[in-house]
């Protein structure tokens, strides 16, 4: 029936048939609707019973009094629910609790410490143990390279404050002591200037089953020295010209020769100059060459330009690494370093693949470089 056949009564949302129903025994329904429900209640009167309006509307919401009490059985339901739900609450309360106990027994007193420098000591924790898988790849190819009597020199070269000394230190933390060699020479004697340029740095060379690590290699000639006026414009350029052939040699007699360049920021550069000078712990790090870094930024960033356009070489390119974040600097320069060899063992569940924005080639920082001298 529509409810065209249905007569409004006083009470809302109450229709009553305006005639007896055949297909209900000629009897007369109703129909009402609550929350969206249409119900549809056969009176059981006929008008020969004397159904009355009253009468109809009396019976239908005696019937609707039951469906609503019908569904308030749901309540106990709910209940349930709600006490489900706050015991599950309680439950995840008291995990929180739990955990905020066990973080406050590592950290003790943290309230105390500035929270800058809490965060980055938790940070280095994370940084660390990310590291360390890569670490176990280097022992692996320390292992691999004394098998086989193999010889590897890696250069670290960059700016001061780049990152270099940090990036040795975390790469050989846990290397075998008696199969590498950290070589950070100083100025040469003057029995040195006389000799052959490359003469004091090939007596350091690697023998077979060794790793040398150069903190800064035979480039200071191509730009702290020419800055500084520690060698004349003719012997720089010999240099340039030679290096190139120089490192060919070696690695056509089999050396395994990897050069890192670690590229900081100018303003990444100045706060750790800062930070250096502000620290107790680092001033022994600052020196007066330091002072003079920013000032001759430019400076350096041209004779960079020509260091890095002269001397990569398909034999021997350089790997530019960003080192404005250490943490990620380090991983990339340890991934170009454990890519340089093909070692047994290797764990290829690592991520080998190289960071694009830290790890750049020197197309693409030469093209950087002439759009800015920021690195």
């Amino acid at each position: 029936m529509n409810l065209s056949d249905f007569e409004k009564t006083n009470h809302s949302g109450l229709y009553i048939s305006k005639a007896a129903h055949p297909t209900f025994g000629k009897k007369y329904i109703a129909r009402f609707q609550y929350e969206r429900k249409r119900y549809v209640k056969v009176l059981g009167y006929t008008r020969k019973d004397g159904l009355t309006k009253k009468t109809a509307l009396d019976l239908m919401l005696k019937f609707k009094d039951s469906i609503i009490v019908k569904e308030d059985t749901i309540e106990p339901t709910v209940i349930k629910n709600e006490e489900k739900n706050n015991s599950f609450e309680n439950e995840q309360l008291s995990k929180l609790i739990k955990e905020n106990e066990e973080l406050i027994a590592i950290l003790g007193n943290y309230k105390k410490l500035n929270p800058e420098i809490l965060a980055e000591g938790i940070q280095k924790i994370y940084d660390l143990e990310e590291l360390k898988k890569y670490q176990i790849e280097l022992i692996k190819l320390q292992n691999h390279l004394e098998s086989n009597s193999q010889r590897m020199i890696i250069i670290f070269e960059g700016r001061d404050a780049s990152g270099k000394g940090g990036a040795i230190r975390r790469m050989t933390r846990y290397m075998n002591n008696k199969h590498y060699r950290i070589v950070a020479l100083g100025k040469p004697t003057e029995t040195q200037r006389t000799q052959w340029f490359f003469q004091r740095y090939v007596e350091r060379f690697p023998t077979g089953g060794e790793i040398v690590l150069f903190d800064r290699s035979w480039y200071n000639r191509a730009m702290v020295e020419p800055i500084f006026g520690f060698c004349t414009k003719e012997e720089h350029e010999i240099f340039m010209e030679d290096v190139v052939n120089f490192e060919q040699d070696l690695v056509r007699q089999g050396m395994i020769l990897i050069k890192l360049y670690f590229s900081v920021s100018k303003e990444e550069q100045k706060r750790r100059f800062d930070r250096r000078i502000q620290d107790p712990l680092r001033q022994w790090k600052f020196s007066e060459v330091d002072m003079q870094a920013q000032d001759l930024w430019d400076e350096f960033s041209e004779k960079k330009y020509e260091m890095l356009r002269r001397t990569t070489s398909r034999s021997a390119p350089w790997h530019i690494v960003r080192s404005d974040d250490k943490h990620k600097a380090r991983l990339e320069a340890i991934k170009v370093i454990l890519n340089s060899v093909d070692y047994d063992g290797r764990n290829y569940s690592l991520d080998y693949e190289p960071n694009e924005d830290v790890n750049i080639s020197v197309q693409r920082e030469l093209l950087q470089m002439r759009k800015s001298k920021n690195y």
